[in-house]
């Protein structure tokens, strides 16, 4: 079977102190997959750009701001993810600097500061939980990850970092 998934981008803005991101909570359309729940900013890769020309585009539109600071933590397979079942190959950003001043909310939803050590917490894809605290660790090495969904329920997770 051939694998065409949905390139995108995921995107954790660090606070000016480093101890908060900020997430969105997706609150704003009653067809959104994702609604009620919190999660990074970012998109789908559009053809003529390159991952982290789609990562800075992503989160100049959702939250007003221009990434002047970013690191690649990580990349993971989703397949047979939500109601849809479809395949997606994320690419997963920190954002460590940015310009500007942050939105208050977009058409997706209201754009909050969250305290790194409260993530966990908050209402959220259960897979999430799983490479989030990849993003935050202090290990520089890149993790590469795939996580096998049935509809909303991750199946699985694994994955290894060079």
């Amino acid at each position: 079977m051939k694998y065409n998934p949905i390139i995108a981008t995921l995107g954790f803005i660090l606070s000016k102190d480093k101890k908060s991101v900020l997430m969105i909570h997706r609150n704003k359309r009653a067809n959104d997959d994702h609604l009620g729940k919190y999660n990074g900013l970012g998109g789908k890769m559009k053809k003529n750009e390159s991952v982290v020309d789609c990562m800075k585009r992503e989160i100049l539109e959702e939250a007003g701001i221009n990434c002047t600071k970013l690191k690649l933590r990580g990349t993971i397979n989703w397949t047979d993810f939500n109601k849809n079942g479809e395949n997606w190959l994320g690419f997963i950003f920190l954002i460590e600097e940015y310009k500007g001043t942050v939105k208050e909310e977009n058409e997706e939803g209201k754009l909050h500061w969250i305290k790194i050590e409260d993530i966990g917490k908050l209402p959220m894809w259960e897979g999430d939980k799983h490479f989030l605290p990849l993003v935050f660790d202090n290990n520089e090495k890149i993790f590469h990850g795939y996580m096998p969904y049935s509809g909303d329920k991750p199946l699985g997770w694994e994955y290894s970092r060079i």
